[in-house]
């Protein structure tokens, strides 16, 4: 009988699955926290087609916050270059507005509520529009809470067609442009929810190695 067949015989069952299995639940065993890793093999062209996949995944989430963003970084553009000495066109345009909408929430609440300067308004509503709209596009949650706060904000006030009866023109233009809002805000919830729902890369633990037997 050969002297190192016995080795042999202890070496092949060191390296059989069951024995595998049985030594990570050992080194795993005191440790309640930690999960027992699955002993999956996977080959070298499934993890290309995995990088492909989420190569693909990240161009066309980058494009679509790119073409979302554009709606209120152009607007935030436009209201710039016109902002001039007194707001521009946005000023007069929200000026008798948001005068409206103050007298409705005096009335409501019943006290007398500070004046505000439209210029300044406008200013804010470039700065959330911009600075919301570019910190979007590179997927910054941060961005997302500026537009959000900017569709809850003034979406009510701009598009005021609960000043308006049904049967007159400017109804019907209003009531779709803040749905439109609406649908935008949507959208922005959807990504804050998708944003705090996905583990970062801090957040990720590294799974331990199984000690050596």
């Amino acid at each position: 009988m050969p002297v190192g067949n016995g080795r042999s015989e202890e070496l092949q069952l060191c390296f059989t699955p069951t024995f595998v299995e049985k030594e990570v639940k050992r080194n795993y065993y005191f440790s309640p926290k930690k999960k027992i890793p699955s002993l999956t093999y996977v080959d070298k062209s499934t993890r290309e087609l995995d990088l492909e996949q989420q190569r693909e995944m990240g161009f066309f989430s980058f494009l679509g916050r790119v073409l979302f963003a554009s709606l209120f970084i152009l607007s935030a553009w436009q209201m710039f270059n016109d902002f001039g000495v007194d707001g521009g066109p946005a000023a007069t345009e929200l000026a008798p507005k948001l005068h409206l909408a103050k007298s409705h929430l005096s009335s409501r609440l019943g006290v007398t509520l500070p004046s505000v300067e439209v210029k300044q308004v406008v200013a804010a509503i470039i700065a959330l529009k911009g600075v919301g709209g570019l910190l979007f596009v590179i997927g910054n949650i941060f961005g997302a809470y500026l537009l959000a706060v900017y569709l809850a904000v003034f979406s009510p006030i701009l598009y005021d067609f609960y000043n308006y009866g049904p049967e007159e023109r400017h109804f019907s233009l209003l009531l779709t442009e803040f749905l439109q809002s609406v649908a935008l805000f949507g959208a922005l919830l959807f990504f804050i929810g998708m944003k705090n729902s996905t583990p970062t890369k801090r957040n990720l633990k590294r799974t331990p190695k199984p000690k050596a037997a």
